[in-house]
């Protein structure tokens, strides 16, 4: 076993176009951004309190920190995100302790992809 192979784990993630000009349309520009920015903020908050969760081997508000991202995830077109999350609650319910440890490293790959493509977008008109 001389080599070895480095698997780079990075996923596609899109941000929907379509529920995004929805809000726009619906809150108008100033009103769409802010909700954008705040779920935003709101979305690297909760990823970070997700990891000190798991930590400390608290599943029960690890489970309510996931659902809350799909809240926000399903708010602003983050379909990755929220499947993901999904992924994540279903494995704490599962009591499958290492799948919640990839499924959780995977939701926060997710999340920060996330995070920077609706950042890439705000450069973009709808």
């Amino acid at each position: 076993m001389d080599q070895v192979l480095k698997i780079r784990l990075k996923e596609a993630v899109h941000v929907d176009q379509d529920r995004l000009a929805a809000l726009y349309a619906e809150l108008g520009d100033i009103g769409a951004e802010d909700v954008v920015c705040r779920a935003m903020e709101e979305m690297a908050l909760r990823l970070s309190h997700c990891n000190r969760l798991f930590a400390a081997h608290n599943y029960d508000d690890l489970r309510k920190c996931a659902r809350s991202l799909i809240a926000i995830g399903d708010q602003i077109g983050m379909h990755a995100l929220t499947r993901v999350a999904h992924d994540v609650i279903s494995t704490i319910d599962a009591g499958d302790g290492p799948a919640v440890s990839a499924t959780l490293a995977r939701l926060i790959r997710i999340g920060e992809q996330s995070l920077t493509a609706i950042w890439d977008l705000q450069d973009i008109t709808i």
